[in-house]
């Protein structure tokens, strides 16, 4: 568990125990654990990257609640500081890592690229945006979690998260998701949201400089294929790619393609390992 100098804090939890592979960390989407979205992903990367998962507060493994109001600037120096801590831990920090995050999880890697850009490599930013909803959305969602908890939002959230039938097609997946929303603690929901409600980076895209590739869902209503689109053509080195049959939560939708996807992009950059101490934009649309 590692906080940033606001206090905010993240816990990391290990998806892959590769530790002497290329470090890659993962960031959720609001109202998910780490583990549950990104677990199917992770297993298909074991053995070429150690992936490193990290947890929004009052999400998955991070019982913490932020005292007063968060934002995805803290949010991003909490991750900075909880990988320093991996690092240091386990081995000598080697040079940046590489980030995948889905959703709030890919707001908080914009927030890295461009307030810890030595830190991060490269980047895989999937299904979110530059800026995601709008401010009065968000506030209603916090008000109505802080009011219901968060099965007051389970069937919207089902909805948006899934393409049309996946969640008939795999219940287990669909159970676990639920398991983790209603797990979720309302005022660290709540305290996303409003982090979420303040988020607007679209006018800095331009400063990232590092290799970014942006992958939307073609079901996606929360971050179409356009919001994707424009983190693409903003950076200095974008690429988009838009998965078929898949909406907001591709790293479960579609491991195997985000998988292959992610191995090509990030393995193109060097990226730290955790050894021990034994000493112009492009847009692809995908068959």
């Amino acid at each position: 568990m590692a906080s940033a100098p606001t206090g905010v804090t993240v816990t990391t939890l290990e998806l892959t125990v590769d530790r002497d592979a290329p470090l890659l960390v993962v960031g959720p989407s609001l109202g998910t654990s780490v583990e549950s979205l990104w677990s199917p992903c992770a297993r298909l990367l074991s053995g070429r990257f150690h992936v490193v998962g990290w947890d929004l507060p009052g999400h998955g493994s991070n019982p913490s609640i932020p005292a007063t109001g968060l934002s995805i600037a803290e949010l991003a120096a909490a991750v900075a500081a909880a990988v320093g801590e991996l690092l240091v831990a386990r081995g000598r920090p080697e040079g940046p890592f590489g980030y995948a995050g889905d959703s709030v999880g890919g707001a908080v890697g914009l927030q890295l690229l461009l307030d810890h850009p030595d830190l991060v490599s490269s980047a895989v930013l999937v299904c979110t945006g530059a800026r995601i909803g709008t401010p009065a959305g968000w506030r209603e969602r916090a008000e109505n979690v802080r009011q219901g908890g968060t099965a007051a939002v389970l069937a919207g959230s089902l909805e948006r998260w899934f393409a049309p039938g996946f969640t008939h097609r795999h219940d287990e997946t669909t159970r676990a998701f639920t398991r983790a929303l209603l797990g979720t603690h309302p005022s660290g929901y709540a305290a996303v949201c409003a982090a979420l409600e303040r988020f607007d980076v679209t006018d800095r895209l331009h400063e990232i400089a590092q290799p970014v590739l942006a992958v939307a869902g073609e079901h996606d209503v929360s971050t179409p294929p356009a919001s994707l689109e424009t983190i693409a053509r903003g950076v200095r080195r974008g690429r988009l790619v838009v998965l078929p049959d898949v909406a907001h939560l591709a790293p479960s939708e579609d491991p195997v393609a985000l998988a292959e996807l992610i191995s090509a992009h990030v393995a193109a950059t060097p990226v730290a390992r955790v050894t021990t101490r034994s000493e112009p934009s492009n847009i692809d649309r995908t068959n």
